[in-house]
């Protein structure tokens, strides 16, 4: 299964996406918790890395979803740090699973390079098996010059290993480059796995579940939130549809909070020299040091 499919539209798929595009705000970033698949294998009665592979699929017609809609930036929630606590064998088959789709990545990176796909995992890799470290690091290498559809991976991720994994970022490479007043908020924030990416401006969770699962805590400030009752593998068209037209309806009550949001920011950053070029050296350190890990994953 590619990571991008050949999703065939009916002429009313298309009339509701055109018409949809025509008259609302796309959103920029997408962001989507993929739940439910345990429970779709059991309500089939299937095994549950099957119920893992379904939703799989459906990740791929997602992407072309998104990818034809307008949507230039998506991220899934793919694999929490709590999920070691599941059962071996399930763990060490999702791992399998992960094993078996970035190798597929990897031997059709043409076709994400022709619809300039960036792959990029954000999470704590290096608590991955190292088989499965290499793979990742070589996928998101081979896909870095993409710029068209960003999508972000959450694998071995939670929002609060990523805040704890951004301070010790800070007191490690920091200790020397920058001064105690360099350290503030907007600099933390500029050290989490998605420095390079704008926050969600849609989070879709499946399954009727209504909360966050420690996912994007720290970005998800500004984010229209769509929940949704139906398992991961049975999402349609018409769900995504829905959670656009959800986002269109509701975006406007966030904006002057938004533009709040984008003013404290700027301040901070100016008030404490985040532009300076002390912390811009660091910031760039930072990147560098991130790819020559990934180099060096690879590499394995």
């Amino acid at each position: 299964m590619s990571w991008v499919s050949d999703y065939k539209y009916t002429w009313t798929e298309r009339i509701a996406m055109r018409t949809l595009r025509a008259c609302g705000h796309i959103p920029h970033h997408v962001a989507f918790v993929m739940d439910g698949n345990r429970r779709f294998a059991r309500s089939q009665q299937i095994d549950k890395i099957e119920g893992h592979s379904r939703g799989f699929e459906k990740l791929a017609d997602c992407l072309r979803w998104c990818l034809d809609v307008g949507v230039r930036e998506v991220t899934t929630f793919a694999f929490s740090i709590e999920n070691f606590k599941r059962s071996n064998e399930e763990v060490e088959g999702l791992f399998n699973l992960a094993r078996e789709k970035f190798a597929r990545l990897l031997e059709e990176t043409a076709r994400l390079d022709e619809h300039g796909i960036r792959i990029r995992v954000i999470g704590n890799i290096e608590l991955l098996p190292l088989d499965l470290q290499k793979l990742v690091a070589s996928a998101m290498l081979s896909t870095e010059r993409n710029d068209k559809l960003f999508l972000n991976v959450a694998f071995a991720y939670t929002s609060r290993d990523e805040i704890t994994q951004a301070v010790e970022t800070i007191l490690r490479h920091g200790s020397q480059d920058l001064a105690g007043e360099d350290i503030s908020e907007r600099l933390l924030e500029e050290c989490l796995y998605t420095r390079h990416s704008p926050p969600p401006d849609l989070v879709f969770r499946t399954s009727g579940e209504t909360r966050l699962s420690d996912f994007m805590m720290w970005q998800l400030s500004t984010s229209v939130l769509y929940f949704s009752n139906v398992l991961w593998p049975q999402i349609t068209f018409w769900h995504f549809l829905a959670s656009i037209l959800a986002y269109q309806r509701d975006r406007w009550q966030l904006d002057d909070f938004r533009r709040a949001e984008r003013m404290q920011s700027y301040q901070l950053a100016k008030a404490t020299d985040f532009y300076s070029e002390r912390v811009q050296k660091f910031l760039t350190t930072i990147d560098e040091d991130r790819r020559k890990l990934l180099v060096r994953l690879a590499a394995n």
